[in-house]
């Protein structure tokens, strides 16, 4: 397991980030982004295998990683978007016909606000007084099957189709993704990751381990718990924490 973790002496964020391979891949598609200095953090999911899924996964890591945080939340959200954008154009030219494409989940902190990008199924949850909620919602056949009230939560989670993902990086020329934008507190926890890490885990089990007392704690026990499930996928986790005296910072 590879892992990351630092704390910036300015911005005052923790994070740690740790990626697995699991127990049956051969290749780790997944990639992840710690840019804590300017509050941002991925997760990408690659898929097509022979190469192409880890290269997909890793053009998202690549455009991001120089990112610059811009004056407002806004023009932060349109300058990672417009990196995505390059990504997904690399995907569409580079995949020879084949599928060549990744998810992506991003968390951006600026000011009082929490930033959301994403496409697929990689997850960003946050917990907060003592509730874990999930941010996100997947973009899966299965998932739009029950949001239009076809499927129940149960027939979604042990569908056959779980995997069929509706939106992604690279697998259409327009780039179509998904922001959302939900207020900051001191204390809050958030947890992003790639479904290695949570399809063969219960909610609660997920809400217990990003509970523990350490962030450090909280992505070791959940990648770990992952990997005695089965470790079927790779397993990709961060863990962003905002620190209790995080508003007083902000105030100074």
């Amino acid at each position: 397991m590879n892992t990351t973790s630092a704390t910036p002496p300015a911005l005052h964020w923790f994070s740690c980030a740790a990626t697995d391979v699991g127990h049956v891949r051969k290749t780790n598609e997944d990639a992840f982004l710690d840019a804590r200095e300017q509050s941002l953090w991925v997760v990408a999911d690659g898929m097509g295998g022979h190469s192409r899924g880890d290269r997909a996964s890793r053009s998202i890591v690549e455009q991001l990683h120089d990112f610059t945080t811009r004056e407002s939340g806004e023009q932060s959200v349109s300058g990672i978007v417009e990196r995505l954008s390059a990504a997904n154009r690399f995907c569409r030219e580079a995949s020879d016909g084949q599928i060549m494409g990744s998810t992506v989940a991003a968390l951006h902190l600026h000011g009082d606000r929490a930033w959301l990008i994403w496409a697929g199924d990689s997850r960003v949850y946050r917990l907060r007084d003592e509730t874990l909620d999930q941010l996100t919602d997947d973009h899966s056949l299965v998932q739009e099957l029950h949001r239009l009230g076809e499927l129940t939560a149960d027939e979604a989670d042990n569908h056959p189709s779980s995997n069929v993902i509706t939106r992604a990086i690279g697998v259409a020329d327009d780039l179509d993704v998904q922001i959302r934008s939900v207020e900051l507190l001191a204390g809050d926890r958030f947890l992003l990751c790639s479904d290695g890490l949570f399809k063969d885990v219960d909610p609660s089990e997920i809400r217990d381990n990003v509970a523990l007392p350490s962030p450090a704690q909280a992505l070791e026990a959940s990648v770990e718990l992952a990997l005695r499930r089965g470790g079927t996928d790779n397993v990709t986790g961060i863990i962003v924490q905002v620190p209790l005296d995080w508003e007083a910072d902000l105030a100074s």
